[in-house]
């Protein structure tokens, strides 16, 4: 398998913000991969993702900001679109999209509690891919991402530590991604806002992560045992990654 890294970080060419959650918890590399935006990889990009095991890509991503791939996505992978947020439940999302804190591991478990449903459909997806690794991805790979990443690691064993420290991973990647793209970056404002708060953002995605039993929550959630049994033994290797 090809693990073509910077530090914790895959180097897929049109990527910024993608990595292996392979050694957190009881996860084994290759099964899952956190992401940014993949329609933005090259050609040499999608190489790369495949050889280090990719088979299946989940997009987390609402209908309007899925882009015509910049290369051709390659045929050995299936693509499964579960789209995460609620928009259509407009008090939620007048809280907090839009907002600082929508940036922030603040609304993760506002999030949880709100829609289950929709974290349950993509752990489902996760779990029902054909034999290889799993990315999934949003468009920062930081926030949407972040909540599945909580999630799957909890089922595998990390701790909250573990958790809040790969979710602070994100925050140079994403800074990064904006100057590359010329457009201005709200770090400012996220940290006055988690500073109002009296508290860090580690300290956020940590208490997030302390209070989360993800097999209890994924069952409630409406899946079978034997579907987040699947689930947590494909994190773990269980004949699902690809060589």
């Amino acid at each position: 398998m090809n693990m073509a890294r910077a530090g914790r970080f895959l180097e897929w060419d049109g990527c910024f913000n993608a990595r292996d959650l392979g050694g957190l918890g009881e996860v084994v590399p290759g099964a899952a991969v956190r992401a940014d935006q993949l329609d933005r990889l090259t050609g040499r990009g999608w190489t790369t993702l495949v050889a280090h095991g990719v088979r299946t890509v989940v997009d987390l991503r609402n209908d309007e900001e899925v882009e015509v791939d910049r290369a051709p996505r390659p045929d050995v992978l299936t693509t499964v679109r579960t789209p995460l947020d609620g928009l259509e439940h407009r008090d939620f999302r007048d809280e907090w999209w839009g907002t600082p804190g929508f940036a922030t591991p603040a609304y993760f478990q506002p999030f949880l509690e709100r829609f289950p449903d929709r974290v349950a459909a993509v752990a489902r997806a996760i779990a029902d891919a054909p034999p290889g690794g799993v990315a999934f991805h949003c468009g920062l790979g930081r926030d949407r991402t972040g909540i599945i990443a909580l999630v799957l690691l909890r089922l595998a064993g990390a701790s909250p530590r573990e958790i809040a420290t790969d979710h602070g991973l994100s925050e140079s990647r994403v800074r990064d991604r904006y100057a590359a793209q010329g457009r201005p970056y709200d770090g400012a404002e996220i940290e006055t806002y988690v500073a109002g708060l009296g508290t860090t953002v580690h300290a956020l995605a940590r208490r997030t992560a302390e209070g989360l039993d993800a097999r209890a929550y994924l069952l409630d959630a409406g899946l079978d045992a034997d579907t987040v049994d699947g689930l947590a033994g494909r994190l773990r290797g269980v004949g699902t990654v690809a060589g």
